[in-house]
Order: structure tokens, then C-alpha cells, then sequence
């Protein structure tokens, strides 16, 4: 589905969020999806005129598994560069268990684990793609900000720091989200 010229969410990945944004000559993928789907992206996007090979980026938002899904699979098939948060790489390459809900999950649908080329810095662009620091989902939680467009995850069910009370960490994602819509535009996915 087009959301805007040159920036397409994948309906093959219903139940997670995989989008494809063609920036300049530059073509990025942000996540890759539940395990499994790499045949159904690559399908698609051969039917939006994509090849494998015109990625060049994959940037992960976080380490859960509907997120990192295919990365692995789809960064050896591309060759493109894939790109992390500094602090949910220990989860991405399972040096590290996440707790309650997201440990089950993550014992029951494996992943590939992927090469991290990369990771980002506050404020650092790929191509025009900015990357926003909104850790509490994961630790290293990360979004995007493209043009008028924002690709975030929604607040609920951060993950509290030990030396952080409950109101500090609502007031933090409060005025961090607030500033995040300030700078987009009319669109935010």
C-alpha cells in the first residue's frame, strides 16, 4: 500500500510492519517482518519494480522477532547494509534474553539472527531517513522520520530503567513525543 510517493507499507507482512522507502538511489527497507515472509517481500516488491538488489539499507527499528524476522535472509540475499540500535544488540544476537512476554515469544518463533553492519547515533541520517532515539519499548527502540512522514511504535508498554520512576518515564516519552510530532509533517504511520 502506498502511503506517499516512494514510501510503501508491504501488505505482505500483515501483523507487523515492514515498509519499503525509495530514497533516492538509496531503496531501504525499515524491519523485515516474522520470520518466514522473504519470499512474499521479495515477490512484492519485484511487483512494485524492486529487486532484492536495489536495497541497499535495512534498518531495524528494535530486536523483537516481528521486526528482525528476515533480516538475515533478506541482508544475504541484497547485500544490503543492515542497521541497529546500539542497545538491543545483545538481544539481536541473543547474548542477551528479554523478560516476561517477549522471551516466550521469542523461544517459540525463532530467528535468524543478522549481521549488524551498523549502528545508529541520535540525529543520524541514512540517506534522508532520520533516526530518532525512543528507547522504552527495547532499550535501543529507535524511529524514523522521512519527509513529512514518522515511523514509531506506539508508547505503550515501555520498558521502565531501574533508576526511573513510573512518572519520569511517562513525562519522558510525553515530551519526547511531542517534539517528534512538532518536527513531522501531516503523516505518521
Amino acid at each position: 500500500m502506498e502511503i506517499q510517493k516512494g514510501v510503501h507499507l508491504l501488505e505482505s507482512t500483515k501483523g507487523s510492519f515492514v515498509y519499503l522507502v525509495l530514497d533516492r538511489n538509496e531503496p531501504l527497507l525499515i524491519d523485515t517482518g516474522n520470520p518466514g515472509k522473504h519470499e512474499k517481500i521479495e515477490a512484492e516488491l519485484a511487483k512494485l519494480g524492486v529487486s532484492l538488489n536495489d536495497i541497499a539499507h535495512i534498518l531495524l527499528t528494535h530486536s523483537d522477532v516481528d521486526h528482525i524476522g528476515n533480516a538475515k535472509s533478506l541482508q544475504r540475499a541484497s547485500g544490503a547494509k543492515v542497521w541497529a540500535p546500539q542497545d538491543d544488540l545483545p538481544y539481536i544476537h541473543g547474548t542477551k534474553k528479554h523478560k516476561g512476554l517477549r522471551r516466550l515469544i521469542g523461544a517459540v518463533v525463532k530467528a535468524e539472527k543478522p549481521e549488524v553492519d551498523a549502528t545508529y547515533e541520535p540525529g543520524q541520517h541514512v540517506g534522508s531517513v532520520e533516526m530518532i532515539p525512543t528507547p522504552g519499548h527495547t532499550p535501543g527502540h529507535v524511529s524514523f522520520r522521512y519527509g513529512d512522514i514518522l515511523f514509531y511504535r506506539r508508547f505503550g508498554h515501555d520498558q521502565q530503567r531501574e533508576d526511573q520512576t513510573s512518572a519520569q518515564l511517562f513525562d519522558s516519552r510525553q515530551s519526547q513525543l511531542e517534539k517528534i510530532i512538532a518536527r513531522c509533517g501531516q503523516a505518521i504511520v
